[in-house]
């Protein structure tokens, strides 16, 4: 459901399907997959401004986020809310920011989880760098890392980036005025300037890059034969590597032990064949046992303990939405 649009500056949505908040998204190509049980409630608000998009999401559960935030971005956001947030095989600590150099984007947000930020043109970014004599540390480009910050000038961009969301709730129409929009986003660059110098790398990509390829391979593996789930001792076998190491490799990567979040993932590939089921010759069955669930009124359980509804019911209401656009057609 959009909450407001402008036609060409603001936009704000939420969504009770991760699907959907996923639409919302705009530019970012990004794919979410709910790994916690429960009713998802998410939201998307975007300033968009002449040279900056300024963004605030919020998603109720926890979920693994993969894609990209567009060809040539940079993106550098400020978690709102403490909550494990689970990336390059760490955990990050509290304080620091994301930064996102024309990478792909890979990592698990707690529940009741809020982020802020800007996204902009990445040559744009090296050009403002470059006319102002000012270097990155090394490893950056092309990385989504961890970077810890001076307190101070980080406070200052969630002080503004508190102010914008005010703005939007409070007084939008300040910005129909395209010298505020203006004025904004020169605020908004000057903060990110300021904080890119005390920019530092706090992650160590060494190790967890080699917990994520274990995590990586390990995934790959259990959806490689969705219609028959292989045991932990098959994905141990596969990855090499024991069932301590591969409890720990999941959890500092995803925030979730395997079988969790194979079951997770499995579940929400279900529903995405169900909300795109258009064959009336297929039924829940057909897509739970292709996805490995042969214990229907198991899955049926689970299913409806994840997402808040039974599987009959995602169907029901697909088809109910094609007959509707069906008869606004013809």
């Amino acid at each position: 459901m959009t909450l407001n649009a402008s036609d060409h500056w603001l936009f704000a949505a939420s969504s009770d399907d991760v699907d959907a908040h996923c639409n919302n998204l705009g530019r970012w190509r990004l794919d979410y997959d709910q790994i916690s049980a429960g009713a998802f409630r998410g939201s998307f608000t975007e300033l968009r401004l002449p040279g900056i998009q300024v963004f605030r999401e919020t998603t109720s559960q926890r979920v693994r986020q993969y894609g990209h935030l567009g060809i040539d971005s940079f993106g550098i956001a400020l978690p709102w809310r403490a909550g494990d947030i689970n990336f390059n095989g760490t955990c990050m600590s509290s304080g620091n920011v994301i930064a996102c150099f024309d990478a792909e984007v890979d990592m698990c947000t707690p529940p009741e989880f809020e982020l802020r930020g800007v996204v902009m043109d990445a040559r744009l970014l090296e050009d403002t760098l470059h006319d102002l004599q000012i270097e990155l540390p090394d490893g950056i480009w092309h990385q989504l890392r961890e970077l810890r910050t001076d307190p101070g000038t980080a406070q200052r961009l969630r002080l503004l980036l508190g102010y914008v969301q005010e703005i939007i709730d409070d007084n939008p129409t300040i910005l129909d005025n395209t010298a505020a929009r203006q004025q904004l986003e020169d605020n908004l660059l000057t903060e990110v300037i300021d904080l890119l110098p005390s920019l530092e790398p706090c992650d160590d990509l060494r190790g967890g890059s080699a917990r994520k390829r274990l995590v990586d391979r390990a995934c790959a593996l259990m959806l490689s034969t969705p219609e028959q789930p292989m045991t932990i001792l098959d994905i141990c076998k596969g990855v090499g590597a024991s069932r301590r190491k591969l409890n720990y490799c999941f959890q500092d990567v995803l925030g979730s032990n395997p079988i969790h979040y194979l079951r997770a993932v499995r579940l929400n590939r279900v529903r995405r064949e169900l909300k795109q089921c258009v064959d009336e010759r297929i039924g829940v069955y057909d897509v739970a046992v292709k996805w490995g669930f042969w214990h229907f009124s198991q899955f049926s359980h689970d299913y409806k303990r994840h997402f808040t509804e039974l599987p009959s019911e995602t169907l029901r209401r697909t088809r109910l939405d094609l007959r509707l656009s069906d008869d606004r057609t013809s």
